[in-house]
């Protein structure tokens, strides 16, 4: 029903029950139907006018009744005790005679009239509904094509848990109108309000064509009222049919990020990978795995899936093959520790790849603090094995996967990974292969990311611990990342630093609010204890040092940084001698090993900080 419909049928329904009202008030107070007097015509019209004026100055015309309220009733009580005092004045004015009884029952059968069409509204819905079961009153946002099937959908399956109320849409057009017997009420700033209105239990963004930025700022929005929000799916998979219209997804901390999708050179990379071996390690990881399915988009002539937990291993073959049914053959796993230096000899030979990822790392830093005797094997001498055996073999390119925890590192584990970047760099100084590395921040819902960590305490009831305020990290989504990574390998053409873009940092405080918000839940609910900043831990992360900058950049998404200043000969020697030392003096000799330079500002400055 369009709006000016919807104000034609109020003003004609009004019109009638104010003449009704003061027809059966005359009869009730003389006892008879002949009415038709001076008195009663100017009592009439004066009514009449001074309803619909008032109706406007209230607002009245502008309700949605089917959720009328006390807040609806008070407004009907305004708008007809002023109608009756300005008859009452009409009347002393006009025929220097004012009929209190009549005016008196006029009032009362005028509000018991009005009220009564509007809350019937209110009732029929309350009972429709109630025979429909316990549903959760629903907020949908977008009132275009998929909104509107949202709701047809929801109206019409009776099982459905859901109860559409209201939409929010930004195309003024389309307020006050009622679509499906749902007014659409205001723009995305009329979210908090309605919800708070309306009795809001959830919410459904359903408008799949929105970019990232913008379903950002509505999702902020929609966070605010501390309100569980679920999304539509994407618009290709309603076309496709892989899911229903009424199948909603909830909102993942990811789509908070407000980034573009990833944008990739398809032509390029399938250059790089199409029918070519490649070979990856730490293939079971969050960020191995992802690298894996990333290539097979791609139908390599061979993906070698390289780690060393057999269960993980498992896991990522059994997923491809089972998705790339007609690739029998090409996803072969091998068990291996990157720190078996024969191990991977022999693999390499075996293979013979035309391009490595070495992803295969340990990347926790507190636990690498109190165990920096594994970091050194694991990240450096195993970077050093798997490198070594690359170039011996002939692989085209080298891709090391490292961290911004790199820079200006205060920790074992970013000092160790910071060696390996330069073993890599001298690598490519004396090899025909071309070694480059791609540095970024955290991934979101990598296994050892805070991301499950704050979802398990908020399912145990809280509190979620943050260790300090203004700690801030860089993130990116592991699709994202692995994208990237890709992307970098094909682009490279040796001894490069790819720094990906990762957007502004986000303060970890509100990743944890947000979370806490996406579960359902109130912050004051849950809670927040702040523990400490931990051995090894930063405030803020960067991505280059200030000798690293450089304005290239290759990718929409991807810099170059410059080539660092390697000192093979001292890395030579500390592996030669680090078994000698307890584990204080190993943390020493890294930390003064990668930070002979001195420490310098922060390369991107955080809001507010």
């Amino acid at each position: 029903m369009t709006y000016r419909r919807r104000i034609s049928l109020l003003l004609l329904m009004d019109s009638m029950i104010v003449l009704s009202a003061i027809f059966f008030s005359y009869f009730f107070v003389n006892a008879s139907f002949s009415v038709i007097t001076l008195s009663s015509i100017i009592s009439s019209i004066t009514l009449l006018v001074s309803h619909h004026l008032f109706a406007l100055i209230y607002k009245l015309y502008n309700k949605a009744w089917e959720y009328a309220s006390i807040g609806e009733l008070l407004i009907i009580c305004k708008v007809v005790t002023f109608s009756i005092i300005a008859t009452a004045v009409v009347q002393q004015l006009i025929m220097q005679k004012m009929y209190f009884r009549l005016l008196v029952v006029t009032w009362m059968i005028h509000i018991l009239l009005i009220g009564g069409s509007r809350f019937i509204w209110r009732m029929y819905r309350d009972i429709y509904y109630v025979k429909k079961g316990d549903k959760k009153r629903t907020l949908i946002v977008g009132a275009g094509s998929a909104g509107t099937m949202v709701a047809r959908q929801l109206l019409k399956n009776s099982a459905a848990e859901l109860m559409p109320v209201a939409f929010i849409d930004d195309n003024v057009k389309k307020h006050n109108l009622d679509i499906w017997g749902i007014p659409v009420i205001g723009g995305k700033n009329q979210i908090e309000y309605a919800v708070k209105k309306l009795n809001i239990e959830i919410i459904i963004l359903a408008i799949p064509s929105l970019n990232k930025r913008e379903q950002n700022v509505i999702l902020k929005r929609c966070l605010k009222t501390e309100v569980k929000t679920q999304i539509l799916p994407m618009l290709e998979d309603l076309v496709t049919g892989k899911v229903s219209v009424n199948e909603f997804r909830d909102v993942q901390v990811e789509d908070l990020l407000g980034r573009d999708p990833v944008e990739l050179d398809v032509d390029i990379i399938s250059d790089y990978i199409t029918d070519k071996v490649i070979l990856v390690t730490g293939a079971g990881g969050s960020i191995g795995s992802e690298i894996c399915r990333q290539i097979a988009k791609f139908r390599p002539k061979r993906l070698i899936l390289l780690g060393h937990g057999e269960n993980s291993i498992y896991s990522i073959e059994m997923e491809l093959n089972r998705k790339y049914g007609d690739m029998k053959g090409t996803f072969i796993p091998e068990i291996a520790d990157i720190q078996d230096e024969k191990k991977m000899n022999s693999i390499m030979n075996k293979h013979l790849p035309n391009v490595v990822y070495h992803a295969a790392a340990h990347k926790h830093v507190p636990l690498m603090e109190n165990n920096p005797e594994e970091a050194v094997k694991n990240n450096l001498i195993g970077t050093m094995n798997v490198s070594e055996a690359a170039r011996a073999h002939g692989v085209g390119t080298f891709v090391m996967i490292s961290s911004d925890k790199a820079v200006n590192p205060t920790s074992v584990m970013g000092a160790t990974k910071k060696l390996a970047e330069m073993v890599i760099q001298h690598k490519d100084k004396i090899s025909h292969t071309k070694f480059v590395t791609v540095r970024f921040g955290n991934v979101l819902g990598s296994r050892g990311s805070v991301i499950p960590l704050f979802k398990k305490q908020i399912q145990n009831g809280g509190p979620v611990t943050v260790t300090h305020p203004d700690m801030v990290r860089y993130f990116m989504t592991i699709p994202e990342a692995s994208r990237l990574v890709v992307q970098a390998g094909a682009l490279a053409k040796g001894g490069e630093i790819f720094v990906l873009d990762m957007g502004e940092p986000v303060k970890i405080v509100d990743l944890a609010k947000n979370l806490i918000r996406l579960s359902g839940n109130s912050v004051d609910e849950i809670g927040i204890e702040f523990t400490g900043i931990r051995p090894g831990e930063k405030l803020f992360e960067e991505l280059l040092k200030e000798d690293e900058m450089n304005e290239k950049q290759i990718h929409p998404r991807i810099y170059v940084g410059q080539e660092m200043n390697v000192r093979i000969e001292e890395i030579e020697e500390f592996i030669s001698s680090y078994t000698d030392l307890n584990e204080v003096e190993l943390r020493k000799r890294l930390l003064k090993l990668v930070n002979q330079r001195k420490t310098l500002k922060l390369l991107i400055p955080v809001s507010g900080q």
